[in-house]
Formats: C-alpha cells, sequence, structure tokens
C-alpha cells in the first residue's frame, strides 16, 4: 500500500495517533467519527503496510540524566557503498547516536547524539564516533535548548 491510497479516515486515525498513542479503540474510533470494528481493520492494515512502525512511550531524557545533545557533522574519507555501509552499521551499533542521517551537502552525514554531560559526550566522540569506519573528519554543535522537539 501506498501514501496515495491512503483516505481522509486512515489520514485522521494516524494523525490521531500520532496526537496520542495511548488512547482506546473507543476514544480513537470517536475522534475520527466510525465504529471500533472498521477502526481496529483499518489499524491492522496500517500496522501490516508499514504507516504504524510501533507504539512508544516519550520519556523526559533530561529529568534521567541524559540532556546533552550534540549535533555532529561527518565527513566521510570514502563514500563508495561498501564505505557507506560499514559506517552505518558502526552508527547503529552506538546507543548514544539518536539520530544519523545521510546529508547532501557539504559533508556526508549529521548525527543527534544524547549524553549525560559534556565529559560524556567527549568520550564518545574520541572512543566510538571518530573510529567509525571512514570517518576523517567530525565537527560539533552543542544544543542549548530544545525548542521544539517534535
Amino acid at each position: 500500500m501506498k501514501s496515495d491510497q491512503l483516505d481522509r479516515l486512515d489520514r485522521s486515525i494516524l494523525s490521531a495517533l500520532v496526537e496520542n498513542g495511548r488512547q482506546s479503540l473507543s476514544q480513537l474510533a470517536r475522534k475520527v467519527g466510525l465504529s471500533k470494528s472498521p477502526v481496529q481493520t483499518r489499524l491492522r492494515r496500517l500496522e501490516e503496510s508499514g504507516f504504524i512502525l510501533g507504539y512508544t512511550a516519550i520519556v523526559d531524557k533530561e529529568r534521567l540524566g541524559d540532556g546533552h545533545i550534540a549535533f555532529v557533522q561527518v565527513t566521510l574519507s570514502d563514500t563508495r557503498v561498501e564505505a557507506l555501509q560499514a559506517f552505518n552499521a558502526a552508527a547503529l551499533k552506538i546507543p548514544q547516536i539518536e539520530q544519523c542521517h545521510m546529508i547532501a551537502g557539504g559533508f556526508d552525514y549529521l548525527l543527534k547524539v544524547r549524553t549525560g554531560d559534556i565529559a560524556s559526550y567527549r568520550r564518545i566522540l574520541g572512543e566510538q564516533i571518530s573510529a567509525m569506519p571512514h570517518v576523517a573528519q567530525t565537527s560539533t554543535f552543542v544544543a542549548m535548548e530544545t525548542v521544539k522537539d517534535r
């Protein structure tokens, strides 16, 4: 199923779930104007076709001691397919890398790295990120405040 095959009700269901993924099936059905059974059928179809990847809780990472956010520009020494695959595989193994995006521009990847403090970040950068396959250069930008995170 492709995105252009989603109707208004499918999109309403997805929007309502993004707003509150914990609402009951009854609440969701009321919100989109259907009964529970058709909403449940549509939910199952949206899950099976990959539009809904999962359900999760949003936790306050700062309160958990992981409030330091750094964005890291990474330039690779090699951008052939094998080098990119090796870098991607290494990024997936480092839990402090919250996001990893391949970029079209003046560098190759942008990482969002979350740690407890600057000392922890510096350790992750020096021991893990800089040691990832084909890393030639990094530049770090530290977030001073999160204004919007969704």
